[in-house]
């Protein structure tokens, strides 16, 4: 028992470690520190965070995962560019697919400790904190991602699951906010409360229909967005 629970608490030592790595190397994306083509060598990384190298090659494949950064033979990891305006939109389209079924058929399944976290996580979008960097709006970013993902998860079903996980939407969203902040957040948490009244009434259409208005906004103010940080000029409506 004594080696089975040391066992243990290494394996969560180690998984701490890989998520403080992962949440540091997402830092110095989305702040621009690391910028697109530029190369991610595991030795170097980890020399320079302080740590081993599986921790970071843990971290990168994680990235890798959403899109983040590309890993190509014999080359190693580099920082994938900023998506395109057809590719952001493209991304959006598959958000409005996916995410849009997952709320209705989370509503289905839907119970109050499901309910509960929801609105727990609109909560938390109110009461975080917003800058310019990373750091400022980190706690606003893991709010918004635990709602989709809270949602994704009620459904039930591992396939949706795992496409909401492959598509990487909220990194590429907000890696848009780099040295502005995050610019929709009052939008963003009417959008999501009305997700959630929707599913409070247990009426899956009008979920399904909420969660479709709030990608579709989300997805013109991105291309908003992404059009300001492609000029570097103005703010968007």
């Amino acid at each position: 028992m004594g080696t089975d629970a040391a066992g243990s608490g290494a394996w969560v030592q180690r998984s701490v470690l890989a998520d403080q790595v992962y949440t540091e190397i997402l830092a110095r994306l989305m702040d621009g520190k690391l910028a697109s083509g530029d190369p991610l060598s595991i030795d170097g990384t980890a020399r320079d965070l302080g740590v081993s190298p599986t921790p970071v090659r843990e971290a990168l494949a994680r990235l890798e995962a959403t899109g983040m950064v590309v890993r190509a033979a014999l080359r190693g990891y580099r920082v994938a560019p900023v998506l395109s305006h057809d590719e952001l939109l493209d991304l959006m389209d598959a958000r409005l697919l996916i995410e849009g079924h997952a709320a209705e058929v989370a509503c289905r399944h839907a119970d109050e400790a499901f309910l509960a976290e929801l609105e727990r996580s609109i909560e938390d979008l109110r009461q975080a904190p917003n800058g310019p960097n990373f750091s400022d709006y980190r706690s606003y970013w893991e709010a918004d991602e635990r709602f989709h993902r809270t949602i994704a998860e009620q459904t039930r079903n591992r396939f949706l699951l795992g496409a909401y996980n492959s598509l990487g939407g909220h990194v590429h969203r907000f890696r848009l906010f780099g040295g502005t902040g995050v610019r929709d957040a009052r939008s963003a948490i009417e959008e999501h409360t009305r997700i959630v009244a929707a599913m409070r009434r247990g009426d899956a259409e009008e979920a399904r229909a909420a969660m479709a208005g709030h990608i579709c906004g989300v997805r013109d103010r991105a291309a908003r967005e992404h059009e300001v940080t492609r000029t570097g000029t103005g703010q968007p409506d």
